[in-house]
């Protein structure tokens, strides 16, 4: 009995020790695991198993750091949601970390670094801050220097975001199907210095949005493509460059854990192309390497010619430095990928409704050199410039051929500056919104296009849009790019290239002090033209004037809708919009600048009282009911939807179904005005500006000056259903403001006395409309209680144009 005991346990033990051995069987080797796989040498090696549909990767075993990019090749077409082809998306600093059978896509830490030759303490700061894991692969097969993975279940997962962006912009709950899912051949490639993969990726889900319905031809299931760069880190021939807080470039920051004590431990470089003279100490030379940037074939004519000069324009600002032919523009060749990392390019991107275009690049996480610009160019915007040009212009232009050549000519005018101001941020440039006060002195502003009146009363385009870079163009050129030859001297003459700035009365103000509602800063706006904002407002008021005088359906063809004419009426009737917004920052205005601790600060001050009044005076002229009134011509034009034709969002809404409804349309622009003369923050400023100058507007006169204007309209016709909606949008914006939490306590007490006054002038009047809206007042009063019903509808889209 203990003989078959012992045997049975030796045969046990054998089994045992052959499964041990079975699963510690090493890897077979890539050669022979790859054997019947096509094979892509390059940066990373990769093989296609064309029979499974799947890619494998070759990694060194003493795998260096390199910059891994991901990127969205095919995109969704919605504006809104916002996964546009071409779109970028994050730029890592990434290893492989090899250990046993796996491997591990590792993304470092760059936020927070020590600058040291000490290794301990490099380590140290290494281990204090978590780096992530992207991705974890089973190795397959191995060789003595390399390990062979399936990179296919990573390249067909969510790298870009996909399904969180759907679900942030609530279009529905989405995941990735894999079934419905394959590698893309097509556009994957191995180079000596990049190795670039693509993937066919489905997302299902219950398509919910109404944003997802209009522009996928299914819903549930998007099919888009996302994109694999692995890039060999840069060389050590590059030398960052500071940034410095007036310089025009947008910043790379990290923190310096070895940085010495009492100093900042923050540092700036500006992000910038890696370019160098031949010759340095040459006052003229060819670079060592020209930036080159290649326009998207997709490009229709004659746009692409107004793309490719535009882009050119930037030739100016390194020829100013001496630079030959350092900056130049090509076609992108039929052959090539746009995410390819070795070309900067730029797209011509398609959506459902006009939007944005956007200057984006990759860049070296260590340094901040820009290592691919890569410019999304939406093509709608053309097509709405187009539809405002030819409103504006159809009144004065007879002859249709005459015309069609006029609006074409302003609207390339338009691409051009586009192309050379997205272009401008893959070069490192941040906006600057202080540039228009000084003749139009950047492509880096928005610009409003300039609409003249000639003394015969003819409306004119031909100075629309500026041609050309600008004097502050060519400085932030001459700070990002001179080449100094490495020399020390290199801090005295950046600092020498700013003083210049001031020099020529250059202002540099970027988007958080000129975007916001609220802002204060009185020369840094968005879409405005003029040295003077208040004066350009009242200007471009007459000009809106004589247009809408003279407005004309004649570009319509007679066999085309007329239900069509909104969306040409929309942007005339809306025409001073932004240079309101440019108009109110006067006021609670405060001129201020970027300041260093060793700066004068004499000019850091609150706008001039009068300067104040002048622009609450125009400002109220945007709310009057003149100013407002659709003419009746118009009115007779701006029918029903006319059966065929799709409702659009270019179109104002209103309460009257639908009909047309012009008293909404007066009170969407209203109340735009009033939401920029109320803003909390402004009359916040305003109170305390009025402490000091008594010429200041104070909370309780610009809401005196507000009701007062719509009071005395609707009082010399008061059955007038235009002038009673201006008054109840008026009487909403100020109770509005009131109930806003941002509103300081002593504003409120200001506007709410004024809102008790108004209630008063209201009840006394008899009208039966001023009665009762006296008793909502004082119901709010009261209560609190106030009706929904009172508020405007929103404006149709402005921003882009």
């Amino acid at each position: 009995m203990r003989h078959i005991l012992l045997i049975c346990l030796l045969v046990l033990s054998s089994f045992t020790s052959f499964s041990h051995a079975a699963e510690h069987k090493p890897p077979a080797t890539i050669e022979a695991f790859t054997e019947s796989f096509s094979k892509q040498d390059g940066f990373f090696t990769f093989y296609h198993d064309q029979t499974n549909g799947d890619y494998y990767l070759q990694v060194p075993k003493n795998s260096q750091p390199f910059i891994f990019q991901t990127s969205l090749p095919w995109g969704l077409g919605s504006n809104d949601i916002g996964l546009d082809r071409g779109q970028l998306g994050e730029t890592r600093l990434s290893s492989f970390h090899i250990q046993g059978d796996k491997a591990l896509l590792m993304q470092h830490n760059t936020n927070y670094r020590a600058q040291t030759e000490n290794v301990a303490e490099r380590q140290s700061v290494n281990e204090a801050f978590a780096d992530a894991v992207l991705y974890g692969f089973n190795i397959v097969a191995s060789s003595d220097s390399h390990v062979l993975i399936d990179y296919t279940p990573y390249l067909l997962s969510d790298v870009h975001g996909v399904t969180q962006r759907l679900a942030g912009t609530e279009q529905g709950q989405f995941k990735v199907d894999t079934q419905r899912s394959v590698v893309y051949p097509e556009r994957s490639k191995a180079f000596p210095e990049n190795t670039e993969l693509e993937a066919k990726v489905t997302f299902v889900g219950e398509g919910e949005g109404r944003w997802v319905r209009e522009t996928a031809a299914n819903a549930d299931a998007l099919t888009l493509h996302l994109h694999h760069s692995f890039i060999q880190l840069p060389d050590a021939g590059y030398l960052p460059r500071e940034f410095h807080t007036n310089s025009g470039f947008w910043s790379h920051s990290f923190k310096d854990y070895a940085a010495p004590l009492g100093e900042s431990m923050t540092v700036q470089y500006i992000p910038r192309h890696r370019l160098q003279k031949k010759d340095p100490i040459a006052s003229e030379s060819e670079a060592r390497q020209p930036i080159i940037y290649y326009l998207d074939p997709g490009a229709p004519e004659p746009v692409r010619s107004a793309l490719l000069e535009g882009a050119k324009w930037w030739q100016e600002g390194f020829e100013a430095i001496g630079y030959d032919n350092a900056f130049q523009m090509k076609m992108l060749p039929a052959d090539a990928d746009p995410m390819d990392v070795r070309y900067n390019v730029i797209q011509w991107v398609h959506r459902a409704t006009r939007g944005w275009s956007y200057g984006s690049s990759v860049i070296d996480p260590r340094t901040g050199e820009i290592i691919k610009g890569h410019v999304t160019l939406g093509s709608l915007r053309v097509r709405q410039d187009m539809k405002i040009a030819t409103a504006l212009l159809t009144p004065f232009v007879d002859n249709k051929q005459e015309l069609k050549t006029a609006v074409q000519k302003m609207a390339l005018a338009r691409i051009r500056q586009l192309s050379a101001h997205e272009i401008g941020h893959t070069l490192g440039i941040a906006h600057n919104f202080a540039a228009s006060p000084s003749d139009r002195a950047s492509v880096m502003d928005y610009p409003h296009p300039l609409v003249n009146l000639t003394t015969d009363g003819t409306l004119t385009l031909t100075d629309a849009y500026d041609v050309g870079l600008g004097v502050w163009d060519k400085q932030v050129i001459a700070y990002g790019y001179s080449d100094f030859g490495g020399m020390p001297s290199a801090t005295d003459q950046l600092a020498r290239i700013l003083d210049k700035n001031d020099s020529l009365g250059l202002s540099f103000i970027s988007d958080r002090d000129a975007r916001p509602v609220g802002g204060a800063h009185p020369t840094a706006h968005l879409w405005d033209n003029g040295s003077n904002p208040v004066t350009e407002l009242e200007r471009l008021l007459t000009v809106r004037e004589q247009v809408l005088n003279n407005f004309s359906k004649a570009f319509l063809n007679d066999n085309e809708p007329l239900s069509r004419l909104q969306e040409y009426f929309v942007p005339v009737y809306l025409l001073h919009r932004y240079q309101a917004e440019a108009a109110v920052k006067w006021l609670g205005g405060v001129n201020y600048e970027y300041y260093l601790a060793g700066d004068n600060t004499d000019r850091y001050r609150a706008v001039g009282g009068s300067r104040q009044q002048s622009a609450l005076s125009q400002l109220l002229r945007t709310i009057s009911a003149d100013t407002l009134a659709v003419p009746e011509q118009i009115q007779q034009w701006l029918v029903p939807l006319a059966y065929g034709e799709s409702d659009s969002r270019e179109r104002f809404d209103g309460k009257t179904g639908l009909i047309p409804d012009p008293v909404s349309m007066a009170a969407s622009a209203a109340n735009h005005s009033l939401q920029l003369i109320l803003n909390p923050q402004r009359l916040n400023r305003s109170v305390q500006q009025h402490s000091a100058d008594s010429n200041v507007p104070s909370p309780a006169e610009v809401s005196s000056q507000v009701f007062k204007q719509v009071f005395n309209d609707w009082n010399e016709n008061t059955k007038s259903p235009l002038h009673q909606r201006l008054v109840t949008t008026a009487v909403n914006a100020l109770i509005k403001t009131v109930q806003s939490s941002s509103l300081a306590p002593e504003s409120r007490l200001q506007v709410m006395s004024e809102i008790k006054r108004m209630k008063e002038t209201l009840a006394a009047n008899g009208n039966r409309f001023a009665t009762q809206l006296a008793a909502d007042i004082d119901g709010f009063i009261e209560d609190g209680e106030w009706p929904k019903n009172y508020e405007p509808e929103a404006l149709p889209p402005g921003s882009p144009i």
